[in-house]
Order: C-alpha cells, then structure tokens, then sequence
C-alpha cells in the first residue's frame, strides 16, 4: 500500500549523469506509479514562496465588495475572482473562493468562423485595492513556468525523447494558469468538498500548500493518499496532456480536496502548465519497453479527452463555469457545442 508521495530532489537533474540518470528513472516510476510527487531542488527561493502565500491572504482579506468587482463573470476569458460554491466539479459546487490569472496577453479579434477556443486569450483582471498582486503574481508565473519547462524537459527524456519534445506545443504561448485558494473551514460549508475527485488537464500541476492538509490522492490500493503539506516542496501531478502523449504509460491521477475542519482555513497556490490553444497533442513513439506498457488514456464517456488543446481547455472551462458559460458563451450552450 502507497502511504505517502515520493519526493523527488530537481537537482539531481544537473548532479551528473549517474545522478542524472537516476533521477530519470524515479520520475518515470513516479508519473507511472503514482501521477503524483513531491518536487524539492527547484531553485525557487522561500522568501519567494512565502511572498506570493502573502500575497494570496491579503487578496482573500479584502472586503467582499473588491473582490466582486473581479468577478469572473465579466471575463470572457475566465479570469478573475469566484466565491465559494461558484466553481462546478462533476455538478457539484466546490466550496472555496479563489483568484484565477492566464498569461497576460492582448483578446485575439473575434472574426467569423474563428475556434471558440480563440476567445480564451485576453488580459486578467486586476483589483485596484491591491496593486502589488499584479507584480506578485506575473512574477510567480514566470518563475514557476520555469520549473515547469524543466520538469517537461526531464519528462521528455525520461521516456526515450529529445529534452524539447513537448516545445513545439508549447513554445511562444504555453498555457499559463494560476489559482490562488482559500478553502474556508467546515462550519462554513454545506458538505466536505472543497474541490471534487478530479483531473488536471494541461502538462503538469505545481502547488504550493500552507501548513493545513486536505488534498487527497487516488490510489487502487489505499482509497485515498494524503499529500501532506511539505515546507518549500511543491506537489506536482501529471495532467492529461502528458497522459495522451504517451499513450497511457504516463498517469493522470484523480485528487480531490477535503474542506478543513471548522475554525481553520486553507491556502494553496496553483499553477497549470498547458500547450498552446492552438496545438494538437502528439503521440510519441516510445521506445518498445515502454510502448508495451502503455494502455492508452484513460477516458470518461462523459468528458471525453481531445488531442486539440484549445477545445479541451474550453470544454473543461465552460462546465466548470456556468455563470462565464451563460454570459459569454450563450451560442456553444446547446449539449453538442458543448464538446466542441
């Protein structure tokens, strides 16, 4: 049984090709075994993940009527502000308010018979009563992108690819996306979700956790693995776009987020690395050992998985958003638009 979540140390990536070499092969087992892993060695300092936590709280601290006026609902391009309940994972409303941020790029023109998909390209929203959340928070971005872009590298060869295997859908304009989270305590919540079973869509998922648990790891054996909080460690996951490209071998694993008991609160800040929208995910051609153990991704009839980036992310969006969905995306709104 799978009591806890391998740690996996960046810096041996650079330690020497023993070192190196190992380091690969642990990170295969743990994307393939688990999907999920602690990640330390990334060179990204404390003080700065103490800053952009800091960051997060004094956003959450705001009066209400700040936040509202960063309301995803007035973005188009699902940026902005959601308080509890707002969020939908598998038609039940997550409890936890939250702050999402893309990469901040100019609104592509809609012009007749462009991808949906095109309409989730614009700027985020910024609240005026906390200006240094904008610095703070393209900041994290790029220094966590950077991370991420390693972490890809070190996935590509780990399963017999050149190091920039994954840049050509990603290169230019990677799907960037941040989430900062609090999940209010239990007293304050109609039940204990606070994000329900789950998986992530893009590349790979970094997180940063407060001291306070609750995110749970599916596994076959055990039910459910606690990724307890570990100081200046970040929990990373596999998302579905790996998973599609290599055929399965790599795992893309349910997690949920179980709310925390009454009188606490959590924190986490979230970053998904994805392709470009206007990508198509490849299928690698694995070496034969790893090929023959590669069972293909795994699909829910109900949400299935497209090798087209930008249809799969809006797909994802517009469940999860129904306010954004009916206020911007009234046309995609019948049930075949909406796997479109």
């Amino acid at each position: 049984m799978t009591a806890s979540l391998p740690i996996l140390d960046l810096a041996r990536l650079d330690a020497g090709e023993t070192e190196r070499k190992t380091f690969l092969e642990d990170l295969r087992r743990a994307a393939r075994d688990v999907g999920f892993f602690y990640l330390v060695g990334h060179g990204i300092p404390p003080s700065q993940i103490a800053g952009v936590q800091a960051l997060a709280r004094r956003f959450f601290a705001l009066p209400a009527e700040e936040k509202r006026a960063v309301a995803m609902v007035n973005s188009p391009h699902f940026r902005g502000y959601n308080a509890a309940g707002a969020e939908i994972t598998r038609g039940r409303a997550d409890w936890r308010e939250q702050f999402d941020i893309g990469a901040e790029r100019a609104a592509l023109p809609r012009e007749s018979g462009a991808p949906a998909w095109t309409r989730l390209q614009g700027p985020n929203l910024w609240p005026a009563a906390l200006p240094g959340l904008r610095v703070g928070l393209l900041a994290w971005q790029e220094a966590v992108t950077g991370v991420g872009i390693r972490l890809l590298e070190a996935f590509a060869l780990a399963l017999g690819q050149p190091a920039d295997a994954f840049a050509p859908i990603y290169a230019g304009a990677p799907n960037q996306h941040i989430k900062i989270i609090r999940y209010p305590g239990r007293e304050a919540t109609p039940d204990d979700q606070g994000v329900g079973a789950h998986k992530d869509s893009g590349f790979l998922t970094l997180l940063v956790q407060d001291g306070e648990g609750g995110l749970e790891v599916a596994d076959v054996n055990s039910g459910w693995i606690a990724a307890r909080p570990v100081e200046g460690a970040f929990v990373v996951n596999v998302g579905e776009l790996l998973e599609l490209a290599s055929n399965g071998y790599l795992r893309s694993t349910i997690h949920r987020v179980v709310t925390p008991r009454a009188g606490r609160n959590r924190l986490s800040v979230a970053f998904f690395l994805g392709a470009r929208h206007d990508a198509t995910v490849p299928l690698l051609d694995l070496p034969a050992d790893l090929a023959a153990q590669a069972w293909g991704p795994a699909s829910d009839p109900d949400n299935p998985l497209f090798r087209e980036v930008g249809r799969n992310y809006l797909k994802g969006r517009l469940r999860s958003h129904p306010d954004v969905a009916a206020a911007h995306y009234t046309d995609l709104l019948d049930t075949e638009a909406r796997a479109a």
